[in-house]
């Protein structure tokens, strides 16, 4: 084992040929299995040379990537790994933009300029660090629940995004220290997760026990939609959302509470139209939630996170699924992400131990590359007035996924709508 740090350490591969590395705590017997050890939420930095991880305890360590490099194994170079002491058990994090970028990225981490760090606390405290020196720059007041997610959007301002328990949405102004500030109201119970559209236009936002699917802009702070509208399920619990890189596609995850399935539904953001609904269930009754979903960064793929697995990965259109980790009813998955440049996806776990997959690495055909560029700055209905052949737009358009698809194979329709309905 190689140690890189007080409070955790290094470990090799398993028998599990996908399991790249694993980050294990170093916690005193007397907080081992206790609440609050939850990894709940792990991040790389938009240039991929930094991880952050939340190990439990109100502790989030923030480490150099890649973790196995050979300087840093043999003591030669300073990592610059930091840890940080939040007070309070950390429920979201993510890591602020950074300075526009050179054209010659540099091999090594630099410690120059600064990365901002944002962590949402259980107290509904968000604390912003500065990463390269490790200080708290301030903090920002207002939610009264728990944390829950928070994201920055992708064209690098800084805007913060957070949702909590306390049933809303807030969007803050880090150039003010948070000073302006804009509350979302619509969610009737916990958010679970919010996500921005590649195109900064848009917020999704889940919510836990209200089965909501809310749609918000982010341009004039207001409420569009609710997605599932008066057709949602009875009995679930939404969990996860994320937008496709391009931001025409929205993905949601739900579990059932009555029976052990779950499925991820996908939306068109633009005309609230469900594309497509793929569908896990298993006869045998157990309790399978899914915990979280991320796209990679070239949009082939979803990951997923479930109870049953520590890591599927799933590709757009296809049967089953083009990887998954080997059934383990203990991996107690809790949240994933991929590397900014794909082929590693992190996963932080119940027990506070994060590991690191090798993900596939399918180059991207020529038809995506172009449908990934289009849609990244045209809306649908953009897209549908165009005199274009029927099949070239339902391409474009995402409409030639299979309407319903299931993971594994292991029921046919009409029993997984009779069990989860």
């Amino acid at each position: 084992m190689c140690s890189t740090d007080s409070n955790a350490g290094l470990q090799p591969t398993s028998s599990d040929p996908a399991l790249l590395l694993e980050l294990k705590t170093r916690r005193p017997p007397s907080l081992v299995d206790r609440a609050g050890c939850e990894t709940w939420s792990v991040d790389f930095s938009p240039d991929g040379a930094w991880f952050a991880w939340s190990m439990g305890h109100g502790i989030v360590w923030v480490v150099a990537w890649p973790l196995d490099s050979e300087e840093s194994q043999n003591g030669e170079t300073d990592r610059g790994d930091k840890s940080f002491s939040c007070g309070h058990p950390v429920w979201g994090l993510t890591f602020g933009p950074r300075p526009p970028k050179s054209a010659a990225r540099p091999a090594k981490p630099s410690s120059k300029g600064s990365l901002l760090l944002a962590t949402g606390l259980q107290n509904g405290v968000i604390k912003i660090w500065n990463v390269f020196t490790g200080n708290p720059v301030f903090d920002l007041h207002g939610h009264e629940g728990v944390v829950r997610n928070l994201v920055f959007p992708p064209n690098g301002t800084l805007t913060l995004i957070s949702s909590s328990r306390d049933k809303t949405l807030r969007v803050w102004d880090l150039t003010d220290k948070g000073k302006k500030v804009q509350v979302l109201h619509g969610h009737k119970d916990w958010i679970s997760c919010c996500s921005v559209s590649s195109d900064c236009s848009m917020i999704a936002s889940v919510g836990r026990f209200d089965r909501m699917v809310c749609l918000w802009s982010l341009r004039s702070y207001t409420f569009i939609r609710n997605l599932v509208g008066g057709t949602h399920y009875t009995f679930c619990l939404l969990s996860s959302c994320d937008f496709s890189p391009d931001g025409s596609v929205l993905a949601t995850a739900a579990a059932a509470v009555s029976s052990s399935s779950w499925w991820i539904d996908l939306w068109d953001p633009y005309t609230a139209e469900k594309l497509a609904t793929v569908v896990d269930y298993f006869e045998d009754f157990v309790l399978n939630q899914i915990s979280a979903i991320q796209f990679s960064p070239n949009g082939l793929h979803l990951s997923i996170v479930t109870d049953d697995r520590a890591l599927r990965i799933w590709q757009l259109g296809e049967k089953g699924m083009v990887m998954e980790t080997r059934r383990d009813r203990d991996s107690n998955g809790l949240c994933c992400n991929y590397h900014p440049q794909g082929g590693v996806v992190a996963t932080g776990t119940r027990d506070g131990h994060v590991r690191f997959w090798r993900a596939p690495t399918t180059i991207p055909s020529l038809c995506h590359l172009c449908r990934s560029i289009l849609r990244y700055s045209v809306s649908t209905h953009q897209i549908e007035a165009l005199p274009l052949p029927k099949r070239i737009l339902e391409y474009l358009t995402y409409r030639n996924i299979p309407e319903r698809l299931n993971a594994c194979g292991s029921s046919d329709d009409e029993e997984w709508d009779k069990n989860i309905i």
